[in-house]
């Protein structure tokens, strides 16, 4: 799965607080995905938490990266480079239950867990082979979540005389050959499910009616798959549709003016990026201290704002409460109806991954 894979270069950039020479300030060493936490959130931690901490934070360019880096760190000795906590997405997770390169948390140590809504908090309760479980351990920290949403060209739309709502609108002759769809067997196969009214992890495929019929009808629609190369055909107008990633889309949202985007009215996939322990690293005070500050909800308001994703913490707060830049944006706060009807993709077994892998590249094939 390659979520939000549009690259955005290989280098790591570090953003800290580190003063020349000698410190011996208390010190926290994050890795996150490139641009997810803001400088001003940095700077922010370092000034309001006492003792005042150095946040290092080391950015990389995908989110596979920073999965890689914990195998990585699993089978070599303890170094320098390690960090305290790592950003991951939440399609990773189970792996990293499984291959032990991740440990538990303790969220009796985390003040702002009760803020935590309890879609979140069930999302990252598993047991030890990755599987949810409603008494297993918390493996994660959520930070920051978003949706699989619809991107289209509103010049092209105008002449059609409507614009995309739903998952079913990509079926409309009109859109023949103007699509691109993710290059992945859960994303298209879920928005089909969903259009037939089942849910995104279903798993016994063979048992819904007319499925098959319907990926068909919709691979017919579509000029492109992929999953990190899907942007600049739309800028470009080769395709008048794109269903991606919000985490791609509304950064370019702000300087593209003939895109739009909507999240469908019955319900999408979401993605959620956690803080993660990596296995036998020493515990730092510092980490329950940064998960916690992230949770504050004058913090979470200004991380859904600065860092174009947003909390999870906003989604349980009056909406009163919350500043009318982030309340009026239903791409980052979506109606609670479509938010009740959409879906984190859960962890399949081998039976339910086959299904998927089969059915895809049947349906390819034609």
């Amino acid at each position: 799965m390659k979520r939000r894979s549009l690259l955005l270069g290989a280098a790591t950039l570090t953003l800290s607080q580190l003063a020349a020479g000698c410190d011996s300030r208390p010190t926290l060493k994050i890795r996150s995905l490139k641009n997810a936490v803001p400088a001003q959130i940095v700077s922010k931690f370092s000034r309001d938490i006492k003792p005042s901490p150095i946040l290092q934070v080391t950015q990389q360019g995908q989110l596979q990266e920073l999965f890689a880096l914990l195998q990585q760190w699993k089978q070599l000795p303890e170094g320098n480079d390690r960090a305290d906590l790592v950003m991951l997405g939440d399609y990773w997770l189970s792996q990293a239950i499984r291959q032990k390169t991740i440990e538990p948390i303790d969220p009796a140590q985390l003040s702002n867990w009760s803020q935590l809504p309890q879609k979140w908090q069930a999302l990252v309760r598993r047991n030890d082979v990755g599987q949810l479980d409603a008494k297993g351990k918390i493996w994660g920290a959520p930070y920051r979540w978003g949706t699989t949403l619809i991107a289209y060209r509103t010049d092209k739309f105008k002449s059609l005389g409507w614009t995309p709502q739903d998952w079913k609108d990509l079926w409309r002759e009109e859109l023949r050959d103007r699509i691109s769809l993710p290059d992945n067997a859960r994303e298209v196969i879920g928005l089909t499910l969903k259009k037939l009214g089942k849910s995104y992890n279903t798993q016994q495929l063979d048992k819904v009616p007319n499925l098959k019929t319907e990926l068909a009808k919709l691979h017919a629609q579509v000029k492109l798959y992929s999953s990190d190369a899907y942007l600049q055909p739309l800028i470009l107008g080769d395709t008048w549709l794109a269903v991606g990633y919000s985490g791609d889309f509304l950064p370019l949202l702000q300087t593209q003016k003939d895109l739009a985007a909507v999240i469908p009215v019955s319900g999408t996939a979401l993605w959620t990026d956690l803080w993660v322990k990596p296995a036998s690293k020493e515990q730092v005070p510092l980490m329950e201290k940064w998960i916690d500050f992230a949770w504050e909800p004058r913090i979470a308001t200004q991380l859904s704002l600065l860092g174009k994703a947003s909390s999870p913490i906003i989604v349980g707060m009056n909406s009163a409460d919350l500043p009318e830049d982030l309340r009026a944006n239903p791409l980052l706060l979506p109606d609670a109806k479509i938010l009740a009807k959409s879906e984190f993709l859960l962890p399949f077994g081998d039976a339910g991954i086959e299904q998927y892998r089969s059915l895809w590249q049947e349906i390819r094939q034609k």
